[in-house]
């Protein structure tokens, strides 16, 4: 293993995209995933644990939760952090490219990135190949959802369902009107297909505490048992996030709650 040796800028865009798919709390030497990543790097475990706590004093949505990253980060570090997201929908992408072929990942195969079975590579389905700009779509909606579901523990934040299969990294401002915060994770949120596609349409909502609101026309729906178990026994409850976790921005909920919401 290599010690001792500066981090590159390819080796830090990898760090970021990995940053935002783990929470604070995740960041440790004996997480499956960073032991994959640092083996593949090169890199010692606690070395790439520690990069990712570096990263971390630069993440102002941390530090509105009171957590703070370590200090002695470098100044390309902070380079990096700034580049990362001042332009997202690039930067984005380019890291979930240099991330899958960290792992040799084909174009067309899957992969998912869990705390609990690190980095998994599913084998590529047959079909036809997709262009270039249909491609960094793909990786940038996969950086997203990766990123979304971990931080919601890989659980729907209304009702706990922890099928991954079943869940949905939803856009809280919708990918076709806010380019700029199409992969922001603070846009996104972790629901059950049914309940994404209530928020799509605004049959839900999150209040100003993220508790769940229903609208009038969902309601109208009661008694029926579906409705009731599937939303209103839910109404009221906050969302389901780990105490690490980034909350999700509370000014693209008031713009769901005004314009999309059916009150």
């Amino acid at each position: 293993m290599a010690t001792g040796k500066r981090w590159t800028r390819d080796e830090l865009l990898i760090a970021l995209n990995l940053y935002h798919k783990l929470t604070f709390g995740q960041f440790t030497a004996r997480n499956p995933v960073i032991i994959a990543v640092a083996n593949k790097l090169g890199r010692k475990p606690g070395g790439l644990s520690m990069k990712l706590c570096n990263l971390a004093s630069f993440d102002h949505a941390l530090k509105m939760r009171g957590i703070k990253g370590l200090t002695g980060a470098s100044v390309l570090d902070e380079e990096m952090w700034e580049e990362f997201h001042a332009n997202l929908v690039e930067s984005a992408p380019a890291s979930e490219v240099a991330f899958r072929a960290l792992f040799g990942a084909a174009d067309a195969s899957e992969m998912d990135v869990t705390p609990k079975n690190g980095v998994r590579v599913h084998k590529a389905p047959t079909g036809p190949t997709v262009t270039s700009a249909t491609l960094k779509v793909r990786r940038g909606q996969e950086y997203f959802r990766q990123a979304v579901l971990n931080n919601f523990g890989g659980r729907c934040g209304v009702t706990g369902l922890d099928v991954r299969e079943l869940l949905i990294a939803s856009h809280i401002l919708p990918w076709g009107k806010h380019e700029s915060e199409r992969l922001n994770v603070r846009n996104g949120l972790c629901l059950s297909r049914l309940h994404d596609a209530a928020f799509d349409i605004g049959l839900i909502a999150f209040d100003t505490e993220l508790r769940l609101k229903l609208s009038k026309r969902l309601k109208s729906a009661l008694p029926q048992r579906a409705v009731a178990e599937n939303f209103a026994a839910y109404e009221g409850v906050a969302l389901q996030l780990t105490k690490d976790a980034v909350l999700p921005d509370e000014k693209f909920l008031a713009i769901h709650r005004t314009a999309v919401f059916q009150t």
